[in-house]
């Protein structure tokens, strides 16, 4: 089968020839339709030899969807033809976090060396993938899988950040979304079909300031130092209830920073890599900052019944297999609307 792997530390991805997996026990195979690209990928892609611990080489794409093609002994619950939409954090499955569903902190995965698939596990930019376990797979139903395969992150993510802040985000409540882009403008929809809140989206591209506002936000501002200033103003003073920072560099924190109203609550999200001080004469009084990763499996189905209802949608960029490398160029630019979806097989 064809695969998009990093194969050489500050090289591009390559489209290679490698051996169709066969399932062990207990594990499911897809054809999958669809993968998405993410930031993530870039920024594992970036690092030096000596912090990169995801190994070589490695088959990208933690977004995925498909279809269930063969079953390993012992598998029940999906059967073959099924489309599903992979849950990406893989834990342990026998912890109090795994338990409730959140394999997205599980504190026993790490050192098990178990990875997500895209993210040490071979991912889903490939003609097929192996599932660990079918606790992994969410039914699809007959949601697009092109249009459908980033919520599994790029829907997952801003939901988790957004449900654990539902108490600052009441009628009347403002929330600030810092980054339009691909998580970015999902939150945004989100917010709108989940909260009463205001919302009002920052970006430095007018490409996705008008984006933000296609999806639902009651503003836009250019990601600047005056944004602290208008925000402020249109609260009254009081600052947001709730930033959601999805870039996650110096000056975007800044602004969040500088934001955020008394008791409200910041969201880094992004993994632009800079760090908050939080405390006494840094954040106000009473506000929290959070670090959430991913989201749990019922989260997931909870965000796909939402595309079901048709409140929330990707905006796609679809690409071929062999055009991954290109898409990851752009997605690495800045200059993709949306989301970047790859069709492995057309």
């Amino acid at each position: 089968m064809r695969a998009v792997q990093y194969r050489t530390i500050g090289a591009e991805p390559e489209v290679v020839e490698v051996p169709t997996p066969e399932p062990g026990p207990g594990q499911v195979r897809l054809r999958v339709t669809a993968a998405g690209l993410c930031h993530s990928d870039s920024f594992i892609m970036s690092l030096p030899a000596e912090q990169y611990v995801y190994g070589l080489p490695l088959t990208l794409g933690h977004e995925g969807v498909g279809v269930v093609d063969a079953l390993g002994d012992g598998v029940t619950g999906v059967g073959v033809g099924d489309a599903v939409a992979v849950y990406g954090p893989w834990g342990c499955g026998l912890c109090h976090a795994c338990a409730r569903g959140a394999e997205n902190y599980c504190p026993r995965a790490a050192r098990l060396g178990i990875q997500p698939p895209g993210l040490g596990a071979p991912g889903a930019l490939a003609e097929y993938l192996i599932v660990d376990d079918v606790r992994h797979l969410v039914p699809l139903g007959d949601l697009d899988p092109v249009e459908s395969v980033s919520l599994t992150d790029a829907g997952l993510t801003p939901y988790h950040a957004i449900v654990s802040s539902l108490p600052a985000l009441q009628p009347g409540s403002t929330a600030v979304v810092i980054g339009a882009g691909g998580l970015g403008h999902v939150g945004i929809q989100i917010l709108r079909a989940i909260t009463g809140a205001t919302v009002v989206a920052l970006d430095v591209s007018d490409e996705k300031l008008e984006l933000a506002s296609e999806v639902g936000a009651h503003q836009v501002l250019r990601s600047d130092p005056q944004a602290v200033g208008a925000i402020r103003s249109m609260t009254g003073g009081e600052g947001a209830q709730a930033v959601f920072d999805f870039v996650g560099v110096a000056p975007t924190l800044e602004i969040a920073r500088q934001s955020v109203a008394l008791d409200g609550v910041v969201q880094i999200v992004g993994i632009g890599g800079a760090l908050l001080p939080a405390g006494f004469f840094s954040t106000p009084f009473g506000a929290s900052v959070r670090a959430p990763y991913w989201g749990t499996r019922t989260e997931l189905m909870e965000v796909l019944d939402l595309a079901r209802r048709g409140a929330v949608r990707v905006e796609v960029e679809r690409y071929s297999l062999d055009e991954a490398p290109a898409a990851y160029r752009k997605l690495h630019d800045g200059t993709v609307r949306g989301r970047a979806v790859v069709v492995p097989q057309s």
